[in-house]
């Protein structure tokens, strides 16, 4: 591989970690083993601390088709937790709020489910990377400024939405969506919540594909670790 002339990367991005993190940990990397001082390296779409998946990096002049990248459909596994929600509406932040669940029913789910396939208008969380007056939406929010703000909805496109498993005991279900860039899956736990007559957050999430590049196409950390060694 040549990682100077540019090559792009599908990572299987670990829970906890951001995706500046796998940039961060891929240059030091790259850079110890080629034994340069500098390398150009970005990634192609954030994907939230708590989710994990497909996370496209790209080395050297390859950086310049990470906005062509960031174009692709995205298609995600979300796990959701009917009944409550939180501030962030994932499990970054504490429940804030209860609400009914005994009216959700799995044929209420699929009547529900549908009306969110094609172009939506949806309000991105308080608690994200939307930049309002220069500033990132979350910034206003960890100084508890959000009401101080407006976030504009923004028009994205749900290709599939198909529901996996509904555990009626515990009132979580997961759901595969296949969708537009921009589109947060927090924010759409959210609004399934609301047309469901209750609240929901995510308790977990998986990015499956970005465009062709499918979690069996993607390496650890640990493994391109393992190749750089090996190479040596």
């Amino acid at each position: 591989m040549d990682f100077v002339e540019g090559e792009i990367l599908a990572f299987d991005k670990p829970l906890h970690w951001t995706s500046f993190d796998v940039v961060n940990r891929v240059r030091s990397m790259l850079c110890r083993a080629l034994g340069v001082k500098k390398l150009k390296v970005g990634h192609a779409g954030t994907l939230d601390p708590l989710a994990t998946g497909v996370v496209i990096v790209c080395t050297g002049k390859q950086t310049k088709h990470i906005d062509e990248l960031m174009n692709h459909t995205k298609e995600y596994e979300a796990t959701l937790q009917l009944g409550a929600t939180t501030p962030s509406f994932d499990l970054e932040h504490p429940i804030d709020a209860t609400y009914p669940t005994q009216h959700i029913t799995r044929q209420l789910i699929d009547e529900v489910l549908p009306t969110f396939m094609g172009e939506q208008w949806q309000v991105p969380p308080v608690y994200s990377a939307v930049k309002i007056n220069g500033k990132r939406a979350y910034e206003y929010a960890r100084k508890g400024q959000q009401d101080t703000i407006e976030i504009k909805p923004k028009l994205l496109v749900i290709d599939e939405i198909e529901l996996l498993h509904f555990d009626a005991e515990t009132v979580q279900l997961t759901i595969r969506v296949v969708c537009s860039k921009g589109t947060y899956i927090r924010a759409l736990a959210r609004d399934i919540g609301e047309r469901l007559h209750s609240g929901a957050h995510l308790i977990a999430l998986r990015r499956t594909r970005v465009g062709d590049y499918t979690l069996d196409k993607c390496i650890t950390i640990e493994q391109l670790q393992q190749q750089l060694t090996e190479n040596k």
